[in-house]
């Protein structure tokens, strides 16, 4: 009996090693594409472009607004003048200079929290808006 065992666990194994072979063959031998790592650099690369696309919207003179600010602004009825926008870009890249990475940028009345590395506007207040006058997660603030 002991023989009937082993010779059946050896031919199991046997048919194992066979079939395991055999799909390894077949799937080395019908995929030519790309590896996984490969798709999977892809489809980062693609997200970050379709988030980039769906998170900014791109201005004049280098200076980005998220879509969050840009809403803020229609919101608000803020319209920046051509002098305000100088003003905002010279505020981003003093505070810039300084280290300041996220910022608060003051000009005349309104006050903008500024993403300096992206140069990105990520929200966008004026002093009717402000309840609190409290700004929070900011390193360093410009009043220009």
């Amino acid at each position: 009996m002991s023989n009937m065992i082993n010779n059946n666990i050896n031919s199991i194994e046997r048919m194992t090693e066979a079939i395991s072979k055999r799909k390894k063959q077949d799937v080395n031998a019908t995929y030519n594409g790309p590896s996984f790592t490969e798709i999977l650099s892809r489809q980062k690369s693609i997200d970050e472009l379709v988030a980039d696309r769906t998170e900014q919207t791109v201005v004049s003179g280098g200076i980005r607004f998220t879509k969050h600010a840009d809403a803020r602004l229609m919101q608000r009825n803020i319209r920046l003048t051509d002098e305000q926008m100088t003003r905002l870009e010279e505020g981003i890249r003093k505070a810039s200079d300084k280290g300041i990475k996220e910022s608060l940028v003051l000009v005349d009345d309104l006050a903008f929290i500024v993403n300096t590395d992206k140069k990105m506007v990520i929200t966008a207040i004026d002093q009717n808006s402000s309840e609190d006058n409290i700004y929070t997660n900011i390193d360093g603030a410009v009043i220009i």
